[in-house]
């Protein structure tokens, strides 16, 4: 976002001008996260969660390689140096339960900031790509926690990578073949612990790499803000430090003493007992399930029981991929010229009173045990998923009439005499 009034990076000594003139790092900072980007004057919290996922991805990175550095990818020895790294590295402890919980706490903040963008419709124009750079994050960050959760090679971590890679063996023709190569073999064993802590070792700075693109994509048009209108004048930003600098501090304060709650007092409470099971091919748990996170996308895999066409195994892979795949579409599937909810009524009826919902239902199912009234509940909701995303939503974004706009940010900060006109503004956000 290049703004007249933004304020510009001066060197202050010969030394930094002479490093400006080398290497311009420090005002490139200055420009990203400094005095020199201005942003919407009345950000609230729901803003916090992209600098906390930015922190979780970072603490995942070092805790990750730390870890790395006493972790044996071998299928003999995997479980076994997972317990030496919890008894007897110095600090082992800490670092895999800050490891492990970091993990959820990051897709606590991700999930938070993935609503936050859909009730304001943060990926409508001009913030498509950061919002298709966003989508193509999460499904980086979903593999990399899968690959992830195989490796301390307990019952949960070898019979969750057997039932994830199976799913490839229901595409046609060519699916058996793919499940080999991905795994290395026909089960999960030596190959297939070696790619996936390759990968999962790898894919974090991949991860990185993109969330570099998502804010350069965030600075040319700019930050998005609760109203939705675009900023107009020097009088609707304020300089993102010192301003959001102090609050972005203080929900990571918030952020830090749950996490380290969570870490000393509660480290095993989101994890599964039966992972602390050396991995045993011949002993079936009578519940598989995926990490926490994954819920909702695994009840919408096991809702499909019957075959029509297609195997009923293919429609839920199918099904489960298409279900994040078609956030891509979304600034094209809502052509509402409005984006904050909250002047969208019927919309916002929708969305906390029929997808919240459904979501919370779908990850109660995917947790639960299999029996006729969960499979009924994921079909029911899977059904209202799709719907909402490729009916419902399209059919609100022609017909509803939203509220009226403020004329400006600062209108809507301040208040004015001026009586809002929808179509003086055709530009809302988050």
């Amino acid at each position: 976002m290049s703004f007249a009034w933004a304020r510009q990076y001066e060197p202050k000594n010969g030394f930094t001008k002479w490093v400006d003139e080398k290497l311009p790092l420090p005002r490139l900072v200055y420009n990203a996260v400094g005095a020199g980007y201005p942003v919407p004057r009345n950000l609230n919290y729901m803003w916090n969660f992209g600098v906390l996922a930015g922190f979780a991805l970072l603490l995942q990175i070092v805790t990750g390689v730390i870890l790395a550095m006493h972790y044996a990818a071998n299928a003999e020895v995997a479980f076994a140096s997972t317990e030496h790294i919890m008894r007897d590295v110095n600090w082992g402890w800490l670092m895999r339960y800050a490891h492990a919980n970091g993990a959820s706490f990051f897709f606590v903040v991700i999930y938070l900031h993935i609503f936050r963008g859909l009730f304001y419709s943060s990926y409508k124009a001009p913030r498509e790509m950061i919002w298709l750079l966003g989508v193509v994050i999460f499904l980086l960050v979903m593999a990399t926690a899968f690959m992830g959760y195989v490796l301390p090679w307990g019952q949960m971590s070898f019979w969750g990578a057997k039932v994830i890679t199976g799913l490839f063996g229901a595409i046609p023709l060519v699916g058996e073949s793919i499940q080999v190569w991905l795994l290395g073999g026909f089960a999960p064993d030596n190959a297939a612990l070696n790619r996936f802590f390759s990968l999962h070792f790898l894919l974090p700075f991949v991860t990185a790499g993109v969330v570099i693109l998502h804010i350069w994509a965030l600075h040319i048009p700019g930050s998005s803000n609760p109203t939705g209108v675009e900023v107009k004048s020097e009088s609707d930003t304020v300089p993102f430090h010192p301003y959001y600098t102090a609050k972005d501090g203080f929900g990571l304060g918030i952020f830090l003493l749950a996490y380290f709650a969570m870490v000393f007092f509660l480290p095993n409470f989101l994890g599964h007992a039966d992972n602390y099971i050396e991995a045993n091919p011949l002993a079936t748990p009578a519940n598989i399930v995926p990490e926490w996170y994954f819920w909702p996308f695994y009840a919408i895999l096991r809702a499909f029981t019957f075959d029509f066409i297609l195997p009923a195994k293919l429609w839920g892979v199918l099904a489960m991929f298409a279900s994040i795949l078609l956030w891509f579409f979304l600034p094209w599937l809502d052509k509402s010229p409005v984006r904050s909810g909250h002047y969208r009524p019927l919309f916002r009826k929708f969305f906390w009173f029929g997808l919240i919902p459904c979501i919370l239902v779908l990850g109660y199912c995917g947790g639960a045990h299999l029996s006729p009234i969960t499979i009924a509940l994921s079909q029911i909701a899977t059904a209202y998923y799709f719907l909402h995303f490729l009916v419902i939503l399209p059919i609100i974004s022609s017909v509803e009439k939203p509220e009226p706009l403020p004329y400006s940010i600062t209108d809507a900060v301040l208040g004015s005499d001026k009586k809002p006109v929808l179509g003086e503004n055709t530009t809302p956000a988050v």
